[in-house]
C-alpha cells in the first residue's frame, strides 16, 4: 500500500490566504470597497438593523411638515431654544436608556429630579450653602435614590415598576415637604446655575474650533480603528471612506453651528448634554462596564453564567440612572430660575421615557445607544415648538407625543420579528 501524503490534492490560494481574516469564511458578510460597505448596509437594513434611521427620518418629516406650516421653525432663534430647552430632559433620558437597555424602567425620573433640585435649592437659598456643596448634596441624594432601588431589585426582588412607581409618588410628596408652605424657591439671577442655563454661549470663533476639533477627533478615532483591525489581520473600512464621513461631519456641523450663530449660537447647556451623550457611548461600547450592560439585558442568566456581576450592573445603572436624572433637575431648575411644586411633575416622566424609545432604545432590553436619548429629545422638542408656533392647542401635543411614541414601538417591535426572522435575535 502506497504512503499517503498528507498534502496531496491540498492546494493553497495565495489570493485567499491574504485575505483578511475575517473576510476569509464565505458564510460572512464581505464589506471590501465601498461597494462592499452599502451591501452590508442595505443588508443590515433588511435584517431589521433599522439603528437611527427611522428618526432621522421622522426628524425631516416633521422639519419640513412645520416650515411648510411656519417658516420661522426653522429659524436660527428657534433652532437655539429647541437645543437649549431639551438638555435638561434630555440628560434625563440618558439615564432612562441605560435602563431600558436592561430591560427594566423608572418611573420616578421626574419625581427624582423635582426633588433633588429643591434639596439644592432649600439649601443654598434658605440655609445660606454654597451652591458647589448644594449641588453636590443634591447629586448625593441622587445616587442614594438608585442605590436604594438596587437594593430592592436586587436583593428583595421588587419588580422596577413597583417600586419606581411607588418612587414617583413618594418623591413628589418629598418635593412639596422641602419646598413647605411656601411652594416656590426663587434661585439667585446670578448664581452659577442660572448663569450657566440661560445666558452662557459659545463664541462664533470658539464654535469653529469646536467644529475643527471634533472633525480631527472623529478622523482620527476612525483612523485608529483601521488600524488596529489591520494589525489584528481583520478587515478594515475603506480610507476613502472615512474620509468622505470625516468631511461629510465637518460640512454638516459647520453649516449648523454658522446657522446658530446668526442667532446667540450654542449655548453651554446644551454642549454639555452633547458631552455626557459622547462619554456614555464610548463608554457603553468600548469599555468592559458597557459590553456587560448590553450582555445582562440582552440575556441575564447567560450573562451571570459568563461570569459578569449582573448585581454590580444593576447598581451602577440603576445609581446612574438616578444621577442624571438629578443633573437634569439641576439644570431645569437654573433654565427655570426656581424650583416649585411643579418642577419633574406633569409630563417630565414620559416625555423622559418617550424620548429614550422614540431614539430608538428598545423596550425589549439589550439594543439602544446612548444617542437615542439625544435624537428623541429633539425629536419631541421640535414637536413641541412647532405646534407652539402653530398655535395648536397643548392637548393636541400630548396626542401627537402619544402617537409618534406609538409608532416608534411599532417600529422596534416590527424590526425585532424581522431580526428573529432572520436569525439576528
Amino acid at each position: 500500500m502506497a504512503d499517503h501524503d498528507p498534502g496531496a490534492g491540498v492546494q493553497f490560494d495565495s489570493s485567499a490566504s491574504s485575505l483578511a481574516a475575517d473576510l476569509a469564511d464565505e458564510r460572512l458578510i464581505r464589506t471590501q470597497g465601498l461597494r462592499g460597505y452599502g451591501q452590508l448596509f442595505w443588508n443590515r437594513l433588511r435584517s431589521g438593523e433599522l439603528g437611527s434611521l427611522p428618526v432621522v427620518l421622522g426628524l425631516i418629516v416633521i422639519s419640513i411638515g412645520f416650515y411648510s406650516a411656519e417658516p420661522r421653525f426653522l429659524s436660527s432663534r428657534s433652532l437655539v431654544s429647541i437645543s437649549q430647552f431639551a438638555a435638561p430632559i434630555g440628560i434625563i433620558a440618558l439615564g432612562i436608556v441605560l435602563v431600558l437597555l436592561l430591560g427594566e424602567i423608572d418611573l420616578s425620573v421626574g419625581s427624582v429630579s423635582g426633588f433633588t433640585a429643591a434639596v439644592m435649592a432649600v439649601l443654598m437659598v434658605e440655609h445660606g450653602q454654597s451652591m458647589f456643596v448644594a449641588i453636590l448634596a443634591a447629586m448625593a441624594v441622587g445616587v442614594a435614590i438608585g442605590v436604594l432601588y438596587a437594593v430592592l431589585y436586587t436583593k428583595l426582588g421588587v419588580p422596577s415598576f413597583v417600586f419606581s412607581l411607588a418612587g414617583l409618588l413618594g418623591f413628589q410628596g418629598a418635593l412639596l415637604y422641602v419646598l413647605g408652605k411656601n411652594g416656590t424657591v426663587n434661585l439667585p439671577s446670578d448664581s452659577f446655575l442660572v448663569q450657566f442655563t440661560r445666558f452662557e454661549f459659545l463664541s462664533p470663533t470658539m464654535s469653529y474650533l469646536l467644529v475643527a476639533l471634533i472633525g480631527l477627533a472623529y478622523a482620527g478615532s476612525q483612523l485608529f480603528t483601521v488600524r488596529q483591525r489591520a494589525t489584528a489581520g481583520l478587515s478594515t473600512s475603506p480610507i476613502a471612506l472615512v474620509l468622505v464621513k470625516t468631511g461629510l461631519l465637518l460640512a454638516g456641523l459647520g453649516l449648523v453651528t454658522y446657522y446658530v450663530n446668526i442667532d446667540r449660537g450654542w449655548s453651554y447647556l446644551w454642549l454639555f448634554f452633547v458631552l455626557l451623550v459622547v462619554l456614555m457611548d464610548l463608554a457603553l461600547r468600548r469599555t468592559r462596564w458597557g459590553r456587560h450592560v448590553f450582555a445582562v439585558g440582552g440575556n441575564e442568566e447567560a450573562a451571570r453564567r459568563s461570569g459578569i456581576k449582573v448585581n454590580r450592573i444593576y447598581f451602577s445603572v440603576f445609581a446612574l440612572c438616578s444621577l442624571l436624572a438629578a443633573v437634569g433637575g439641576l439644570l431645569a431648575a437654573g433654565l427655570q430660575t426656581s424650583v416649585s411644586q411643579a418642577s419633574g411633575t406633569t409630563d417630565t416622566n414620559l416625555t423622559a421615557i418617550a424620548a429614550a424609545v422614540i431614539g430608538g432604545t428598545s423596550l425589549f432590553g439589550g439594543r439602544g445607544s446612548a444617542y437615542s436619548a439625544m435624537l428623541g429629545i429633539i425629536v419631541l422638542q421640535a414637536i413641541q415648538t412647532g405646534l407652539n408656533l402653530v398655535g395648536v392647542d397643548s392637548s393636541v401635543r400630548y396626542m401627537v407625543t402619544g402617537a409618534v411614541l406609538l409608532l416608534a414601538v411599532a417600529i422596534d417591535s416590527i424590526s425585532r420579528r424581522i431580526r428573529s426572522s432572520s436569525g439576528r435575535g
